[in-house]
Formats: C-alpha cells, sequence, structure tokens
C-alpha cells in the first residue's frame, strides 16, 4: 500500500508540474484575454464575405479562423519574450510570466515555432498565392514587437501585421487581390493605428520611464486628435469599401452606429485614464462585429 501511495503521489506532483506549465504557456498565449484575436478575426471575415460574394467556401473560413489564433497566439508569445525585460516595470504587464520569471527562452521560442507550425498546416487546403502572401504576414507578425525598440509609431506597423489576414483571404477565396482587397487593408491599418494608440495612452507613463517608443508618445498632446483621424480615415474607405462592392442599406445603416460609438470612445479618452483608455481600447471588439453583422446582412439581402 505504500508503494501505491508513493507512485500516486509521485503521479499527481507531475501531473500537477505539467498542468501549471500548461497553465504558463496559456498566459503566454493570452487564451485569458480573447480580445486581441477577435480584433484580428473580425477585418479577416470581412475580407471572407467579401471576396467570396457573400458566400465563401467554409473550408476556408475554418483555416483562416484557426489560422488566426494560432498566429495571434504565437505573436503574444514572441511579445512577452521581446519585451522580457521591460514588462516587470509596467503595472499592467507585471504579472506576466516573463516578469514572474515563470518561463525560459528556449520555452518561448519553442511555443512560438510550434504555433506558427500548427499555423502553416491551415494553409495547405489554400492555393499558392495563399502561401506566398503568408511569407511577409508571418515576418510582420514575429518582428512587431521589436519595433518598439526604434520606430515612433509601432502601432501603424502592428496595424499592417492585423490587416495581412484581408489580402490573405482574398487570395484564398478569389485567386486574385483586387483593389477592395487594399481598400479595405488600409482601413483596418488605420483603424488598428486608432484603437491600439489608445491602448497605448493606458501605458504612457510607464513606457516613458522605460524608454519604449509608442504612437502614444510620439502624438504626444494630440494623441487624442491623431486617434480620431485615424478613425476618420478607417469610416472614409469603409465607404469606399461599400461603394465597389455595390452595398446595400444593411450595410449603410452600420455607419451612423459606427459614429456614435466613435464618439463615445472620444468622450472616454478625453480624460486620458488609464482604466478608460483600457476599456475604449476593448470596445472596438463591438465595431468590428457591427461591420461584420452589416456585410453578413448586405449579402443575405442580395440574395433575397
Amino acid at each position: 500500500m505504500n508503494q501505491i501511495s508513493v507512485q500516486k503521489e509521485m503521479s499527481n506532483k507531475v501531473n500537477g508540474a505539467f498542468m501549471e506549465r500548461m497553465r504558463i504557456y496559456a498566459q503566454l498565449m493570452r487564451l485569458d484575454k480573447p480580445i486581441g484575436t477577435l480584433l484580428l478575426l473580425w477585418p479577416t471575415w470581412w475580407a471572407l464575405l467579401i471576396a467570396g460574394n457573400g458566400r465563401p467556401d467554409w473550408l476556408i473560413v475554418l483555416m483562416f479562423t484557426i489560422g488566426t489564433f494560432l498566429m495571434r497566439s504565437a505573436g503574444c508569445v514572441i511579445n512577452d519574450y521581446a519585451d522580457r525585460h521591460y514588462d516587470g516595470a509596467v503595472a499592467r504587464t507585471s504579472q506576466r510570466p516573463f516578469a514572474l520569471k515563470q518561463v525560459s527562452k528556449k520555452e518561448a521560442l519553442l511555443l512560438t515555432l510550434l504555433l506558427c507550425g500548427l499555423a502553416g498546416l491551415c494553409l495547405l487546403p489554400l492555393n499558392s498565392l495563399t502561401w506566398k502572401m503568408s511569407l511577409p504576414a508571418v515576418f510582420l507578425a514575429m518582428t512587431y514587437p521589436f519595433t518598439k525598440r526604434f520606430f515612433p509609431l509601432p502601432q501603424l506597423y502592428l496595424g499592417i501585421a492585423f490587416s495581412f489576414g484581408i489580402p490573405m483571404a482574398f487570395a484564398a477565396v478569389s485567386g486574385h487581390l483586387p483593389i477592395a482587397a487594399w481598400i479595405l487593408m488600409a482601413a483596418n491599418t488605420l483603424w488598428t493605428l486608432g484603437y491600439d494608440t489608445i491602448y497605448a495612452m493606458a501605458d504612457k507613463e510607464d513606457d516613458l520611464k522605460i524608454n519604449i517608443r509608442t504612437a502614444a508618445i510620439t502624438f504626444g498632446r494630440y494623441d487624442i486628435f491623431a486617434v480620431m483621424l485615424c478613425y476618420f480615415g478607417f469610416d472614409l474607405l469603409m465607404v469606399v469599401t461599400g461603394w465597389l462592392i455595390d452595398a446595400y442599406w444593411p450595410f449603410w445603416l452600420v455607419m451612423p452606429l459606427v459614429w456614435w460609438w466613435q464618439y463615445r470612445q472620444y468622450v472616454g479618452i478625453r480624460s486620458r485614464n488609464r482604466h478608460t483608455c483600457f476599456i475604449m481600447f476593448s470596445r472596438n471588439n463591438r465595431l468590428g462585429a457591427l461591420w461584420f453583422v452589416g456585410l453578413l446582412l448586405n449579402y443575405c439581402y442580395a440574395m433575397s
């Protein structure tokens, strides 16, 4: 009985250690914070709907959904690796695994490679143009975290990285890249620059202390003006997108609701309060969902 008890205790310790590593890896991948994945998925789903004229192949939709989740997770891991010497000095990131010394550099790099490899498997059912487009997409995702050391607008770089799923979606569904793909990509780049500048406003004081570059710091006292200018550009390019796809009334009905929510964000960030800025950033998930619903209803109406 003693031997059985010892073996059981050892087994429990091994299982406990394994589960703890999985918890840490899940935290690295931000599985507890899906907002980033959603902000990546909405524009990708917009593009799939438009490229497929409302009827994209469901296998392609599934592959892009899984691939987006995996690449966002890989991006989070490499971001923490790049920021491992800084996160402990920032209030919002002080409890991340690297800041608490719960994970090694080797573990993070191997996890990143594993996630990228799994995402690569999602490309197998897709065409060669999509494979080619994936190369700059991976490069952008993996290099973004390091731009905060030297580039004055890393949020712009992130916007391009977050938008590359759009031309990839058009490539996968239609086999070519129409002007609508690039207009939609530009729109999403501006949207990302806007909402991630709000995100950076929440960390502005800490980032100044550790000499990290962000759009919020670069824009200075014009940060709110810059955010709203980005939103204006985003809205204007979404109007152009609607014109290019001959959108029906459900698409245009979304616009005043978007304006209202953007105005509410403006009211919220005027205080520059850290907590409020983070809430306003998170509410961009609603805008992404709203445009998706508008596009979906647009194509449902067109097919009715």
